[in-house]
């Protein structure tokens, strides 16, 4: 029976592996459009598939951002400025990209730009400073791939959308969770609507990289921020122990984050260029071996976890 069961399992993975390393053809020829590519995951993206020969349509906030990222690369790429929070920056990016691909459409759609700040407990917030990384996070995604989306299913490529391992286990206050969990519906809900157009959508999952959206020193001072603007009563319930406490937790995430973005850009390259791509990729170790299992337990028992693990308010219970 067990052996059976074994070889069931090996022959499942076998098939898997060789179906994923089939690659699409005439890549050189296929458009690619990233957003956030003045740093981070979309930068590494965008000059990695530069060198894969790919036509790489890069969108960045500012022109700093797109000059550096054109001198480091070859004269394939091109950039555009985009702010996807403004639908007429959107709207001015979406003519520029039909323009270059024409007729052929838009082989990959990657939302990649995102910000994580502000964050804290959600008592601390206004409805501004959730709105401020929905905007970005999930909103922007929304309309850019609404303005796009005729030219990739003309293409019949793909949407990569890069949502977190917190948008599958929420662990703190602020926008930024509800923001990965709603890319989560919204890719789901996508992928099932556009798959009757040879459209695949794939969702990125990273763990903690180093990143600017994981920039202790930029978390450390909007929480500090936020602290200083909170009512007196909410500085009397929480503390300034809890305080403290919150801080040395954000300092310590520095010292987990993954600096070799590789390991995520390599599941967007091949989300976009594999013949048979995933649903969805979970990207670093601690995607993988905590934040995915956790997932997948019994709310009683995260909740457990979680609040074993971080700091109490002074006035708790």
């Amino acid at each position: 029976m067990w052996l059976y069961l074994a070889a069931f399992v090996g022959l499942y993975y076998l098939m898997r592996w060789y179906r994923e390393r089939q690659v699409v053809s005439n890549l050189r020829d296929k458009y690619v459009f990233i957003t956030g590519c003045d740093s981070g995951f979309g930068n590494v993206l965008a000059r990695q598939l530069d060198l894969r020969g790919l036509r790489v349509l890069a969108a960045c906030l500012t022109e700093k951002g797109a000059e550096l990222l054109r001198n480091q690369t070859s004269d394939r790429l091109e950039t555009v400025i985009l702010d996807v929070t403004k639908t007429d920056s959107i709207a001015v990016a979406t003519q520029w990209v039909k323009e270059r691909v024409g007729d052929r459409g838009l082989w990959g759609l990657v939302n990649n730009a995102g910000i994580s700040v502000p964050t804290a407990p959600n008592e601390w917030l206004t409805k501004q400073d959730f709105m401020k990384i929905l905007n970005v996070n999930l909103l922007g995604v929304i309309e850019v791939t609404l303005s796009l989306l005729p030219l990739v299913r003309k293409a019949r490529g793909r949407v990569v959308n890069v949502a977190s391992v917190l948008g599958r286990v929420s662990l703190y206050g602020g926008g930024y969770c509800i923001s990965k969990y709603g890319v989560e519906a919204f890719s789901d809900s996508l992928r099932r609507e556009i798959s009757h157009f040879g459209v695949k959508v794939a969702i990125i999952e990273p763990g903690y990289f180093k990143t600017a959206v994981t920039d202790a020193e930029m978390i450390s001072r909007t929480f500090r921020e936020i602290w200083d603007r909170a009512s007196p009563e909410v500085k009397e319930v929480y503390g300034e122990k809890f305080l403290v406490s919150s801080m040395k937790m954000i300092e310590l995430m520095k010292k987990q984050c993954t600096q070799n973005l590789s390991l995520v850009t390599d599941c967007m390259e091949h989300a976009l260029t594999a013949c048979h791509p995933r649903t969805r990729y979970s990207a670093g170790w601690d995607a993988k071996f905590i934040y995915l299992p956790l997932s997948y337990m019994p709310t009683f028992l995260v909740d457990a976890m979680i609040s074993w693990g971080s700091p109490r308010p002074a006035k708790a219970l």
